[in-house]
Parts: structure tokens; C-alpha cells; sequence
């Protein structure tokens, strides 16, 4: 798992793809190029499996995921006095919501049913004839199923023909899943990070392989992990939040564990990589802005790292290797997007490195991936998806168009990087991922043959540009039923995020397929803050400039209704996480464009989490959202958009949010004093504006016990 690349490009860090609530592994476990999320750790001693209570234990710094607000940090001192009245804050809301979402949850329980019944239909459709992702190790194939780890030749896989190596439920770990695999070069050990769906901590559990696999060694806490050698695995250990630690664990006859790196500045957070050629594992040093990486030669593994470049503020690099030569991808140079750069591996700092190949503005780099005479980006512009081809022998870059419906990549798990052909997946919100090939050798883009059931193919995919406040051009993704007629009386669902240079979330989720086929229109709006136009888009839209993702999400909304894709009456607004932060604060200043707002885990008290530097990420999220303690002038700006500090008794729409009694990230005590400060704003309003026939909204809150911050079952998913 990268923990290097694309957390490196989404989130400039260490970000989380988002992925599908009922499928982990096909876009998180295996993934090469992910880091995970964390919890609460398993403690597993013997065949005996418990949860351990640990402190809060996120790891991603932008606020697509925060802290809990009034956790206790364990320390010598004595407890704060804010935090005990935040805990009691917590527990007078908590009740009465509950009580009000028992009461109200019944009235909607045939609609419930006739959903959960669709759903469930459509689940087993797209997922009856889905494939595991794959590890290949020459004619052995690794790969995951319900829990379990088997092992098959290539030629046999298809057949049925598998040992199994590892399972969850024979080991204890039953309310965990796999969330990465690494096999040793090998193959005689194999390490697997394990979470469980209400916590926040992964446990690594190492296994011997053979004719009977058995447990080497449990590590609580891990992050990231990978084989320098066949019996040397460096890992990275979490606390509060922090990971900060390299360790080295050897597997030879003489086992030691030692600490190798320790990052001393509280910005910065460590992953570990392995090179796609295994000739070095990188310590990657990350903040939001800057970059630092560290080098572990894999045929030296016991000598100590060796640097790089040193970190240069505002400078972000991630490297690959490749015939003794680093390859560098970096924002370093004039222009602010992505560039590849090379260098010696003996002489690898700045002044050496040599430009391969810049990418043009307002282009996303998605991914890369690097091959033994190719490298190949996988990139977004306003919307369309494409590859840029680099040939290494030829020095000639090939432009590959890919189809129009794409609206996000899956990559292959692993893929060697020996291999002629790049094989990836691509899907969109209401079309499956659907398989494609690239072969280098013939310059061919194949859509690979495999059985499945038809998906729909009468839905129109349409891009749109909206003028923002201050005439930048904002796209917008729609879709709709071609059958569907007189479309500015079907209902419209928006979707914003507009943070930490995340794209919208746009891979296939069935809830989307039905609402298309029930004659909604789906629309998403890539207003600045994300990154689906580059750096640039997320810079310009955070900070000092979050107004400008404001304006840009009504810009989008206006525009759509003037072109007769519904009207306010029939629209509601959806936003997960950091995205709550401009759906409410467009409730606040725009109420009328919209009917009701749909909320997962929501952002919506910025200045008073920004205002405790006792929570663990609040010094790391200054980059995103500034530092309101030492800024007069952030506070005042923060204050200006906070959903939280700008309700005010007028009309507003319907809203219903879902929270997690688990979330470690959003402050559930803002959310619940949001909830009621919002529900006595619209009662105000509706009591001083008594006219017959007056509309009050419904202003619902379901606090979930299972699940946490978008990270569910798909059974507690089905549920929500």
C-alpha cells in the first residue's frame, strides 16, 4: 500500500480513498496504493480475542474525518474541566435524539422496507459474478473471500482449487475484517492488517506459511507495514492519532524488534512504501504540504535510512525506483500540479533532479503506476478520465481516451511491475466497474470479456460548467433515466465536498442505480476545495478562500435549475463528513434553493473544534482551515461560514443526518448541539411567521450504535 501515492496526491498526505460500504477489498485491502484507516485496537493473546479501549485513533488530518470531541487523552495530569462538561453536554442531547429518531423511524417503515428489498436485489446483481482482487507471486495466486486468505496456482484459481491460509473466525478475530496483505519476497511469511468496523486501530498479525500455517507474531497499533526482505518487516506504529515510529522486526533465528526513524514534528505523519522493482522501501514524512523521504536499501536492510532531500516547505515528493535511478513525483518547480522528475540513486538530491514529464493545469493526477519500460498516470480533467503513456525506451508519451460514462479507477492489486499489460477498472455511480486491459506492446486499450449481468443503458451522463461568483468555470457531473420526461418535475439529489484536494466520491453504490431508475436526477459538483482539477482547485478553495466552494456549490445549483434539471421544491443536497461544512453553511445563506439536506457524519462546528488544540489533529488541520487562535482575522473568516455559528431563525429545509456512536473523527457533541441550535432556528421562525399553511421542516438526527464515520457493513449500510 503506497501509503505513499495516492494518499500523497489525495489529501497531499495520507488520505483514504473512499470506497464502497459492502465491498472492503476490492477497493481498500489489497490496494497498493491506499492507506487505511484505524481503531480501536483487537488485543489477541492466545486463541482469546477482546477489544482493548485505546484513545482516539485517526489517522487522516483532513477533516473528511475529525477527532471526537471530549475524548479522554490519557495523561498524569489532572483531567480537563471542558472535556468532563462536553461529556455531560454529550449525554443530556444524546437521549432525547434517540428517543425522537425511535419515534419517528416508524412512520417510514414501508418505504423502508420496499428500499431495503430493491437494494438487496441490485447488491446481489452487481456482486454475484464480482472478483477478489488478486496478489500474484509467479504461479501463486493469494487472494481474500469472507474472511478468509487462500492460496491458489494461477492455472487453478478459476477451478476451485485453494488452500486456505488464514481465517478471521478460526483465529478469534470474527468482528474484524482484512484490510491489507503483504507476502513475504519468499513466500514463506505473510503479515495481514486487521479492523474491526466500530474502532479505529488496525492489529497486524504475521503468519507462517508452509504445510500448516500458523501465527509467527500480533503487533496492536500498526499503520503500515512491508517486507524489506524474506524475514525483515519494517512497520509504523499509531497513537492518538500520531504515527510517527518506524520499527524493523526480524524473523530469523535471533528475533529483535527495533526503532528506526522517529518524526519529532507533530505536522507530520509516517508511512512506509515498498518500490513497485522491491529494491527499496521509502519512510514517507508527510504533511499536508511538505514532503520528506527516507531510503531502506531491501538487499541492506539493517543499515540506517538514508535521506533523500531534505524537507523543503511547500514541496511534496513521492518516490519509485527503476534502474538505479529514482523517480520522483513532485510539485517542486514553477508551475504548482505534479511533475515526474528523476535523479541517481547516489546523488538524489534537488539540485540533480532532471524533468520527465509535467502535467498540463488543471489535471488530476489519480495514480501511477511504474512498469520495468513504461509508467503509466492515471488522470482526471473537468470530469474525464484518460491515461498518459510513458515509454522509457521510446521517450514518447501515448494519450489514451477512455469511455465517457468513467467516472472513477480501480487498480489492480499488486500488479507486477514485469508485466506488458496494466490492467485497471472503471465505474461510475450507476455503472459497475467493468474491467479493462492495456497492453504496451501493441498500444491497445481492451475491455476484457467476463460474464456479468447488464447493467443499465439508458442512462445519460452529462457535463456541465457553471460560472461561479468571481467567472471560474465549475463542473458538474449529471445523470439521469434517458426515459425520463419533463425533467424540471423529477427530483434532483446534489452531492458536494469540497476539501483537503478529495474528489467526490464517485464509484458505483446501488443506492444510486435505483434512485436513477425510480426517475431521479443524480447531480455532483466539483466546486474548489476538491481536487478534481489539480492542486490548484484544492488551494484555491481552502483557507482563506473556503467562501469561493460556497459560491461555486450555489453557482452549480442555480444552473441546473435554469437548464430545467428540477426545481428547489423537488432537490435535496447530500455531503458527507468535511463536505457538511458547505452543504450547511448553503443552508444558512441559500435555503430556498433547496428542500432538504442529507448529511453522513458532518463537519458543521469548524470554529470551536478548530479552537481546541487538545484534540489530537487540530494542529495538523491549520493547513486546511487556518488557526483561528492565532489569527483574529481566521477566526472572524472561519465564523463567516461555520454552518454551526450562522443559523438563524428563518425557513429552512428538511434535514436528516446520521452520526456513529463509534466516530472517532467528527466531534459527535457539535453535531447533537447543531442538530438542536438548527431545530429551534426553523421553530422560531415558523412561531414569529404564523400564516396559514405555514411549512415547518423535519429536522432528523440518527445516531447509529454500529458503523463508523462512513466506514460500514454493507449490511449496516443496507440499515442506514
Amino acid at each position: 500500500s503506497c501509503v505513499g501515492l495516492r494518499n500523497l496526491l489525495q489529501g497531499l498526505s495520507f488520505s483514504v480513498k473512499y470506497y464502497s460500504k459492502h465491498n472492503h477489498l476490492q477497493t481498500i485491502c489489497l490496494y497498493s496504493k491506499i492507506q487505511q484507516k484505524k481503531c480501536h485496537i483487537l488485543d489477541c493473546s492466545g486463541s482469546t480475542c477482546t477489544h482493548k479501549t485505546l484513545p482516539t485513533g485517526s489517522i487522516l488530518p483532513w477533516r473528511l474525518f475529525s477527532c471526537k470531541e471530549g475524548t479522554k487523552i490519557p495523561s498524569k495530569r489532572k483531567q480537563n474541566t471542558s472535556i468532563i462538561t462536553s461529556e455531560l453536554l454529550y449525554k443530556n442531547l444524546l437521549k432525547p435524539e434517540q428517543e425522537n429518531w425511535n419515534d419517528i423511524s416508524v412512520r417510514y417503515k414501508a418505504m423502508t422496507e420496499r428500499i431495503k428489498e430493491k437494494l438487496e436485489e441490485l447488491h446481489n446483481k452487481h456482486t454475484f459474478n464480482s472478483v477478489s482482487p488478486r496478489i500474484r507471486f509467479g504461479e501463486n495466486v493469494y487472494f481474500e473471500e469472507n474472511g478468509c486468505i487462500f492460496l491458489s496456482k494461477a492455472d487453478d484459481v478459476d477451478e476451485g482449487n485453494v488452500d486456505i491460509l488464514f481465517s478471521t473466525k478460526d483465529l478469534g478475530f470474527s468482528d474484524a475484517f482484512i484490510q491489507r496483505i503483504r507476502i513475504s519476497p519468499d513466500q514463506r511469511y505473510m503479515a495481514i492488517s486487521l479492523k474491526s468496523e466500530n474502532s479505529e486501530e488496525a492489529t497486524c498479525v504475521i503468519m507462517k506459511l508452509g504445510h500448516s500455517p500458523v501465527v509467527e507474531k500480533v503487533i496492536p497499533s500498526v499503520f503500515s507495514f512491508e517486507w524489506a526482505t524474506n524475514d525483515v518487516l519494517y512497520y509504523t506504529s499509531q497513537k492518538n492519532l500520531k504515527c510517527q515510529n518506524v520499527f524493523m522486526t526480524t524473523f530469523t533465528d535471533q528475533k529483535h524488534t527495533k526503532l528506526v526513524y522517529t518524526e519529532q514534528d507533530a505536522r507530520f505523519f509516517v508511512d512506509i512504501y515498498c518500490t513497485k522493482d522491491r529494491r527499496f522501501l521509502t519512510i514517507n514524512s508527510n504533511s499536508k504540504t511538505t514532503s520528506e523521504v527516507w531510503l531502506i536499501d531491501c538487499r541492506h536492510p539493517f543499515k540506517l535510512p538514508a535521506l533523500v532531500q531534505a524537507r523543503t516547505k511547500g514541496v511534496i515528493y513521492h518516490i519509485e525506483h527503476r534502474n538505479d535511478e529514482l523517480y520522483i513525483l513532485t510539485t517542486y518547480g514553477e508551475l504548482a500540479e505534479y511533475k515526474l522528475m528523476k535523479a541517481p540513486v547516489a546523488s538524489s538530491g534537488m539540485e540533480n533532479w532532471q524533468l520527465v514529464y509535467a502535467l498540463e493545469k488543471k489535471t488530476k493526477l489519480v495514480d501511477l503506476e511504474m512498469f520495468t519500460d513504461h509508467c503509466v498516470m492515471f488522470l482526471k480533467n473537468a470530469g474525464h478520465l484518460y491515461l498518459n503513456v510513458i515509454s522509457f525506451v521510446s521517450h514518447l508519451v501515448q494519450s489514451i481516451e477512455l469511455p465517457t460514462w468513467a467516472c472513477e479507477f480501480e487498480l489492480e492489486s499488486h500488479p507486477e511491475h514485469t508485466t506488458s499489460t496494466c490492467y485497471f477498472q472503471l465505474t461510475s455511480p450507476v455503472h459497475p466497474p467493468k474491467c479493462f486491459a492495456y497492453a504496451f506492446k501493441e498500444n491497445n486499450l481492451i475491455e476484457q470479456a467476463v460474464q456479468e449481468v447488464p447493467i443499465i443503458t439508458n442512462c445519460q451522463t452529462t457535463r456541465l460548467l457553471a460560472k461561479s461568483k468571481d467567472e471560474t468555470l465549475v463542473p458538474i457531473t449529471v445523470f439521469h433515466s434517458m426515459n425520463s420526461k419533463e425533467l424540471h418535475r423529477k427530483p434532483l439529489l446534489v452531492h458536494v465536498y469540497g476539501a483537503y484536494g478529495i474528489d467526490l466520491n464517485m464509484s458505483f453504490k446501488e443506492e444510486k442505480l435505483m434512485l436513477i431508475e425510480e426517475g431521479w436526477i443524480l447531480a455532483y459538483c466539483h466546486v474548489r476545495g476538491g481536487g478534481e482539477l489539480g492542486l490548484s482547485w484544492h488551494k484555491d478553495g481552502c483557507q482563506y478562500n473556503k467562501l469561493k466552494g460556497l459560491h461555486d456549490l450555489k453557482a452549480c445549483i442555480m444552473l441546473l435549475h435554469q437548464l430545467g434539471f428540477s426545481q428547489p421544491k423537488y432537490t435535496a443536497l447530500a455531503a458527507a463528513s468535511a463536505g457538511g461544512v458547505l452543504a450547511g453553511a448553503l443552508c444558512n445563506t441559500d435555503p430556498e434553493l433547496i428542500r432538504a439536506m442529507v448529511l453522513q457524519a458532518p463537519f458543521v462546528d469548524v470554529l470551536n473544534t478548530m479552537m481546541k488544540t487538545h484534540l489530537p489533529l487540530t494542529i495538523e488541520e491549520q493547513e486546511e482551515w487556518g488557526n483561528p487562535l492565532a489569527d483574529e482575522k481566521c477566526m472572524k473568516y472561519i465564523k463567516s461560514y461555520c454552518p454551526y455559528q450562522n443559523i438563524k431563525p428563518q425557513c429552512y429545509p428538511s434535514v436528516f443526518i446520521t452520526a456513529y456512536e463509534s466516530d472517532q473523527r467528527i466531534p459527535l457533541t457539535g453535531v447533537l448541539r447543531y442538530v438542536q441550535k438548527l431545530r429551534k432556528a426553523a421553530l422560531d421562525h415558523a412561531s414569529r411567521t404564523s400564516k396559514k399553511g405555514n411549512w415547518i421542516p423535519s429536522i432528523i438526527l440518527d445516531i447509529r450504535a454500529n458503523g463508523s464515520h462512513c466506514n460500514s457493513s454493507w449490511e449496516d449500510s443496507l440499515n442506514e
